[in-house]
């Protein structure tokens, strides 16, 4: 076994880097507004040249507006990531609207580089997460209150008001990720083998086709 002094440097030295494992890396500079013409590929987006940045680069407007919601599932997220808003680049910070007809849903998903926090701007939306010991945490979530989720974790957002419902999702990343298993198993390309299908949802292959087929189009 290690000496003591041996585990408490090692114990040490995993307590100051357990707080940078858990979003994005810190910036290096005040900021580094994104370069979206770059060519070069990095993790990110190269910084534009101080010189050239502006006012503008750290303002967006990008979730100012509602979209429509008019598709299966009553539900649509306008998303206000680097890409779209190059003040965000480096700072471990994005942004998403989500616009939810009357029963919409949004279906189970997961954010594998962010855990999500949820306020809700109009109506009372349902929000709940599920965890690796499949035990479902959920709240009906009204104006101005919040719901965390925690990075990772499947979790899906159900507008249960009478009306309309808007809410905002904030994460500790620039680029969260989105993993909906239902497209993720129906609407992959190339397509996902039929027999993992069936195998998967004890189902005949006949049954997998015809659940498939619902998902034509996305």
């Amino acid at each position: 076994m290690a000496p003591l002094p041996v585990l408490l440097a090692v114990a040490f030295v995993a307590a100051i880097m357990a707080p940078h494992a858990l979003s994005d890396p810190s910036p290096l500079q005040d900021f580094c507004v994104a370069d979206l013409k770059a060519t070069t590929p990095v993790d990110g987006f190269p910084c534009k040249p101080a010189s050239t940045v502006v006012d503008d680069d750290f303002f967006s407007r990008a979730i100012a507006a509602s979209a429509s919601t008019r598709n299966p599932f009553g539900v649509n997220a306008t998303r206000a990531t680097a890409s779209t808003f190059p003040g965000l680049n480096t700072l471990g910070l994005s942004i998403t609207r989500v616009d939810m007809a009357p029963g919409g849903l949004n279906p189970p998903h997961s954010h594998p580089r962010a855990s999500e926090l949820v306020m809700v701007l109009k109506g009372e939306v349902t929000v709940g997460f599920t965890t690796s010991a499949n035990q479902l945490f959920s709240k009906a979530v009204k104006e101005n209150e919040l719901f965390v989720v925690p990075r990772g974790l499947q979790h899906f957002q159900l507008n249960t008001g009478a009306g309309d419902a808007v809410f905002v999702a904030m994460f500790d990343s620039q680029s969260p990720g989105a993993v909906t298993p239902t497209f993720s198993l129906f609407a992959t390309k190339p397509a996902m083998p039929m027999e993992v299908l069936a195998k998967t949802f004890l189902m005949t292959e006949d049954e997998v086709g015809a659940m498939k087929s619902k998902f034509d189009g996305f």
